[in-house]
């Protein structure tokens, strides 16, 4: 199958060619026919398979083809949400990509910059509009956008979107978007309960799209566990990167803990660069825009950076910190192994990060292989299937609880513009955070 079998207007198989895309990814081809027939779609698909282009492309064409209502020049005729400020950018720049020869016009707006600008965008007119759900509801209480004509609505990373608490701001906007008429397109990596009902509220008899497991990994990621004591995991990173020229993710779990590793990394000589919640949006999209372009060889993120990251050929990821849900280290993880291309995912674990690995493998249903590395030695060695070998435990000694793990919706710091402070149940705080 091609993309000229799927119906596409020339203009964009035009941006295609362009772009040397000339075969759709799974989700592609089963997404864009059921999409151009008019149907709602509850699509799901793992991390890095295109599912950017799987809604964009039918989007553009659909409001190439249609005419604008003549009395509603300049309000959006669709609305794309997305959970953070980065995928909403990225979505932005595949929009413009694809719809090149279209003449369709598309703006962002997102927290973390003036809203003035996104407000002067939204008068001159704009046919296509990607938000964030918090900056979005400042704009319909500014009175600054109007819904009422939106004629396709695309939720892009639903599951994001729930687990940050945005449930009822999405509810709220929409309120502001009108009920007949109006295509709705649900993009999903899991179809939880919540999504289902999410999707039973709002959506007429969506046809449902499944081309991956949920919690799937690319096959050609091969993952590795390094056993370390946690105050020797700085040293051990150090080590791994500067035996290793390759462009490299790695992943933090606080916003301190990242800045800290960038600076002991450019210290030592390495092109780093640290993004995360407390960064400006100026600075978020300066760091990113260096790692792509190779000026930065190692971005240290917390998991503001696990979804929506879209790096061509990124070799390597490594979990300096294993994420506290072990669904976060599949969003990690698919920064890398895209497009069939293949990937390293390392971790290094201490023995208190033991239940973390267990709950990882057990999500996975596959071996990881615990490689220790020569002079990083745990003082607590790992066995095969990542539990701690036991130790001896002096008389008497009560036996040491696990820490609970902290609700799924524990981190908000993927999204500054939450209204909500979400609960916290004890251990550390974790911070939440197109086609190839």
């Amino acid at each position: 199958m091609s993309f000229e079998t799927l119906g596409l207007a020339p203009a964009l198989l035009r941006a295609l060619a362009e772009q040397g895309y000339t075969d759709p990814t799974p989700i592609q081809a089963a997404a864009i026919p059921a999409a151009l027939e008019g149907h709602d779609l509850l699509a799901g698909a793992q991390t890095g398979t295109g599912k950017t282009a799987a809604f964009a492309l039918p989007l553009l064409h659909r409001l190439y083809v249609t005419q604008r209502t003549p009395s509603k020049p300049k309000t959006p005729r669709a609305l794309v949400l997305t959970p953070t400020r980065e995928l909403a950018a990225q979505v932005h720049e595949s929009v413009r990509a694809y719809g090149k020869h279209l003449g369709v016009r598309a703006t962002t707006i997102f927290g973390g910059v003036g809203m003035q600008p996104q407000v002067e965008a939204l008068r001159r007119g704009v046919d296509v509009l990607i938000a964030t759900p918090g900056r979005l509801i400042d704009h319909i209480q500014q009175r600054s956008v109007n819904l009422s004509h939106i004629e396709v609505l695309i939720l892009d990373e639903a599951d994001r979107m729930l687990d940050m608490g945005f449930l009822p701001s999405i509810r709220r906007i929409l309120g502001h978007l009108p009920r007949q008429n109006r295509t709705t397109w649900l993009f999903s990596a899991t179809f939880a309960p919540e999504i289902k009902a999410l999707a039973g509220d709002f959506m007429r008899e969506p046809v449902e799209i499944q081309v991956a497991k949920p919690n799937s990994i690319a096959a050609t990621v091969t993952h590795r566990v390094h056993p370390v004591d946690a105050d020797k995991k700085r040293d051990l990173l150090l080590h791994l990167l500067q035996n290793d020229a390759r462009q490299t993710l790695v992943f933090g779990r606080t916003k301190h803990g990242a800045d800290k590793l960038a600076k002991i990394l450019e210290k030592a000589g390495l092109r780093a660069a640290a993004i995360h919640g407390n960064k400006s949006q100026n600075q978020r999209t300066r760091a990113l825009a260096d790692f792509k372009s190779g000026k930065v060889s190692v971005l240290v993120a917390t998991d503001i950076a696990a979804r929506g990251l879209d790096i061509d050929q990124l070799p390597m990821v490594i979990n300096h910190d294993l994420p506290m849900v072990a669904e976060d280290y599949v969003h990690r993880i698919g920064r890398t192994g895209r497009a069939g291309a293949e990937g390293l995912a390392i971790s290094l674990v201490s023995h208190e990060e033991e239940g973390l690995l267990r709950d990882i493998r057990r999500l996975l249903k596959q071996e990881i292989e615990i490689a220790p590395i020569a002079g990083f030695e745990p003082s607590r060695p790992l066995r095969a299937d990542g539990t701690a070998r036991p130790t001896q435990k002096p008389s008497g000694a009560r036996p040491q609880r696990h820490a609970r793990r902290p609700h799924a919706s524990a981190g908000t710091e993927a999204n500054p513009e939450a209204r909500k402070k979400p609960r916290r149940r004890g251990g550390r705080g974790r911070q939440k955070t197109r086609p190839a």
